[in-house]
């Protein structure tokens, strides 16, 4: 049975990590309403980003990152947070890509990763990582989305890349994410972008972008006149219409990150509440257990000097 300075020892112990675990829930919350605005503010230039590729892009086009191709090369984009303690959000993600690698097994996969943990955990089982990208949340800006749409674009064009799908966790709310598989190449018709969550099931109601997946475009645009030309217009927008969607990808992540973690900081706040008042409960019996002992003690000595 541990002695009460053992007990008090481990209640001093679990306040003091209370205390950090309240302070990483307070920092999580203020950052988490900062990358909600992001979003926010990012969510109209996607939306009138896909509004201007549906008027430029016909039905049928010969730009080559519309173009279906053959073929058993893919590349995944997992996008993972740098950091841990934020339950079990980079676990999640990497059981899927697990099942991922698992469901085209036959293909070759290769993996791109953004974030510490991704990274990490397939290097350490010999996954086939290509590219990094670590310690980019804590200053993430659109030159990041930058940086990995060039290098995803310039390996789907040098190499014979038969699709690129991104795997990230959705923001929805604080207390919930949704793991998402979204085609990125080659590009589908924008506004009707099919995203595969893992439940299989199309998400319901449109797609944070503004467009109904289920929804068919209608074909009466009108006959707009372009300059520079429809093509020359298509080569200029087709970069940032990709840019957009990795950048709006990355500030999903990264609110859904804090989300996480600021359920995982509280729910181990209240864990240390309740194990605070099991270790009280059991040094407040402990006491008196001696204290009782020691009385009986005082009693059998009185009782021996008669």
């Amino acid at each position: 049975m541990p002695s009460l300075r053992e007990i008090r020892q481990k209640i001093k112990s679990v306040k003091s990590t209370q205390q950090i675990t309240k302070a990483m829930k307070m920092v999580a919350a203020a950052r988490l309403r900062r990358a909600q605005a992001r979003i926010l503010a990012a969510r109209p230039f996607a939306q009138k980003m896909e509004e201007l590729m549906t008027h430029v892009v016909e039905r049928r086009t010969e730009h080559p990152l519309f173009v279906q191709r053959p073929g058993t090369r893919r590349i995944l984009l997992l996008v993972t947070a740098d950091k841990g303690l934020c339950g079990a959000f980079n676990t999640n993600l990497i059981r899927e890509a697990l099942r991922y690698l698992r469901q085209h097994r036959s293909d070759q996969v290769q993996l791109y990763v953004v974030g510490r943990k991704g990274r990490d955990y397939f290097k350490r089982i010999g996954g086939p990582v290509v590219k990094e990208y670590a310690n980019i949340f804590n200053t993430l800006n659109f030159a990041h989305a930058e940086i990995i749409t060039r290098d995803l674009v310039e390996a789907y064009e040098r190499q014979p890349v038969a699709a690129v799908d991104i795997l990230y966790n959705e923001f929805k709310s604080v207390i919930q994410q949704r793991l998402v598989v979204k085609p990125l190449l080659p590009i589908t018709t924008p506004g009707v972008r099919p995203e595969r969550h893992t439940n299989g099931r199309s998400p319901a109601g449109p797609v944070a972008g503004g467009s109904d997946p289920n929804t068919e475009l209608s074909p009466a645009w009108p006959d707009f006149e372009y300059e520079p030309a429809k093509e020359q217009l298509l080569e200029g927008l087709v970069p940032r219409f990709l840019k957009a969607q990795v950048f709006r990808v990355l500030l999903e992540s990264a609110a859904a990150e804090l989300g996480a973690r600021m359920a995982a900081m509280d729910n181990a706040t209240k864990n240390a509440s309740e194990l605070m008042g099991s270790l009280t409960l059991r040094m407040n019996r402990t006491r008196q257990a001696s204290i009782t002992k020691e009385i009986l003690e005082v009693v059998s000595g009185a009782e021996a000097l008669k």
